[in-house]
């Protein structure tokens, strides 16, 4: 057996390894980055609380709920939250910031970033972090095995680009599919309030068939082909941001893929009840 002396140098040995990694691969403020993940978690604990505090008073419903619902309740209006959030800032960057704009000169775009993208980046992975725990505390109510894949992928993904400042573009390239969360969770809601045969309901059902094509279906083909025009600026990353790239979205798309035939067959079933 190693001595606790040995056993302390080769801890060492490991620590130093490690730090020599993260400076080698990290190259955004720390500072910068932990601050924004802790504004992140506390702004969703926020909203978590103050929809506690305000549903009961403005929604009838929510005392007919049991406490299990309440608390689904309250998770999807801080999931709400989230995607109009970052839907509105990945489509900033992505459309208007001059962050990622064609200029050969300001080098590869897979490798440029911001305070301000990577500040963004972090207050989403405080999300990430809090509902990830949220999903695995009530599993499975708040969610199957699909939805821990799919928030571990986005954890990864995007702690990735934060950290390191590649792929940034087509992260917030993936997270603008984020806009299509209110009309699924504004779904939920109606079916909670008994509105299941009305009207809302089934133009939301088609207002979700519609954003999930053009988000989840639409944006992620142009992804692939973007990452394709531009792969000699993509192997110009890390080999983990490289197989990062390719592996996280193309999951992602599987599972987007699987539940837009879910979602068709429920606006088809909803259509031809009408």
């Amino acid at each position: 057996m190693l001595s606790t002396e040995s056993s302390n140098m080769l801890d060492k040995s490991y620590l130093n390894q490690a730090e020599l990694l993260i400076k080698d691969y990290v190259s955004a403020d720390l500072f910068v980055v932990y601050t924004s993940i802790i504004i992140g978690i506390f702004a969703c604990k926020t909203v978590y609380e103050l929809s506690q505090l305000i549903s009961p008073i403005y929604f009838k419903s929510y005392h007919n709920l049991t406490k299990g619902l309440q608390l689904e309740w309250s998770n999807r209006v801080m999931s709400t939250f989230h995607a109009m959030y970052i839907a509105t800032v990945s489509l900033y960057f992505v459309l208007w910031s001059d962050l990622f704009n064609n200029d050969p000169q300001r080098g590869p775009v897979t490798l440029r970033s911001s305070t301000a993208s990577i500040s963004a980046l972090g207050a989403s992975v405080g999300y990430f972090l809090s509902d990830l725990s949220m999903i695995i505390w009530r599993y499975p109510s708040l969610g199957g095995m699909e939805y821990v894949v799919h928030h571990l992928l986005s954890l990864a993904s995007v702690s990735y680009a934060m950290l390191t400042g590649e792929a940034q573009m087509y992260t917030y390239m993936v997270l603008i599919s984020e806009a299509t969360t209110p009309s699924i969770n504004l779904r939920w809601y109606l079916d909670a309030a008994g509105m299941k045969r009305s009207k809302a309901y089934t133009i939301n059902g088609v207002l979700i068939f519609l954003s999930w094509l053009v988000a989840r279906i639409l944006l992620f083909i142009y992804l692939f082909w973007h990452s394709y025009i531009y792969y000699d600026e993509v192997k110009r990353m890390h080999e983990i941001g490289v197989v990062m790239m390719h592996v996280v979205p193309l999951v992602l798309s599987v599972m987007n893929l699987f539940w837009f035939s879910k979602i068709f067959k429920g606006m088809v079933k909803t259509l031809k009840r009408e």
